[in-house]
C-alpha cells in the first residue's frame, strides 16, 4: 500500500486534521489485538471518506466490509440528522470488539451493524443510498455492485476500496483477486450508468458517481 516515499505521506498526515481520540485508540487497538491491521482504514483515508461524506451530507449510507469499524465511524461523521449507516461484515468474531467503539461514539444511533453475508443481506435492504462503501472480498466487487446500483440515488456515489492491491494490478501475472479488481475497474469505466475517477489515496479508491 506505500506507494509514495514515506516523507511524502508523513508530510500529508502532518497536513490533515488529527484522528479524534476514539479513532486513535480503535486504530491502535487493532493493531495490538486484531489480525491483518493493514485492513483498517487509517488516518489519512479515514479523513478523506469524513469529508467525503460531509460534502455529500447523505441521509443513508452502505458499507459491505466493516473490519474493525474504523471507516464507518469516519463514514457517520457527514451523515444527516435522522439519516443511517448501515454497515455488514460476515466475521461475528469481531463483532464484539467493533460495536464496542460503535457504542462509545457519537454515532451509535445512527449506525446499524449487521453481521451477516452481504450478498444475502443487501437484496432485503428497503432503503435507497447516497454513499456505498465496497470493502469486503475482492472477488465480490463486480456482485456488489450489481446488486447496489439500483439502490443508489441519482447523483449518489459508490466507493470501492483496494483497487490497486498494493501495485499488483499492474503486474502481468495477476492472481484471483487482483484480476477481479482489474475487471472491477474496468466494469466502472466501461458502465454508462456512471462516471468515475480513481484516486491513488492509501490502496486506491474508485468512486462512481451515478448519473
Amino acid at each position: 500500500m506505500d506507494f509514495l516515499p514515506k516523507e511524502i505521506n508523513e508530510f500529508s498526515e502532518k497536513y490533515t486534521t488529527p484522528e479524534s481520540a476514539l479513532l486513535y485508540d480503535l486504530n491502535r487497538q487493532t493493531h495490538l489485538q486484531i489480525m491483518i491491521p493493514r485492513m483498517l482504514s487509517g488516518h489519512l483515508q479515514g479523513r478523506v471518506l469524513s469529508m467525503f461524506s460531509h460534502m455529500i451530507k447523505p441521509k443513508n449510507i452502505l458499507e459491505i466490509g466493516t473490519y474493525t469499524g474504523y471507516s464507518a465511524l469516519c463514514l457517520a461523521e457527514g451523515v444527516q440528522k435522522g439519516g443511517r449507516l448501515v454497515t455488514i461484515d460476515k466475521n461475528e468474531e469481531l463483532k464484539e470488539f467493533t460495536q464496542s467503539y460503535f457504542d462509545k461514539s457519537a454515532y451509535a444511533d445512527k449506525i446499524e451493524f449487521i453481521i451477516g453475508n452481504a450478498l444475502e443481506v443487501i437484496p432485503d435492504l428497503p432503503q435507497q443510498f447516497d454513499i456505498v462503501f465496497i470493502d469486503a472480498d475482492k472477488i465480490n466487487y463486480s456482485n456488489y455492485y450489481n446488486m447496489v446500483i439500483d439502490k443508489v440515488v441519482k447523483g449518489g456515489f459508490i466507493i470501492a476500496d483496494n483497487v490497486l492491491w498494493s501495485g499488483k494490478v499492474t503486474q502481468e501475472k495477476k492472481d484471483k483477486d487482483t484480476q477481479a479488481l482489474v475487471d472491477y475497474c474496468e466494469k466502472i469505466n466501461n458502465d454508462e450508468r456512471v462516471e468515475n475517477v480513481l484516486l491513488p489515496v492509501r490502496d486506491g479508491l474508485l468512486i462512481a458517481r451515478k448519473l
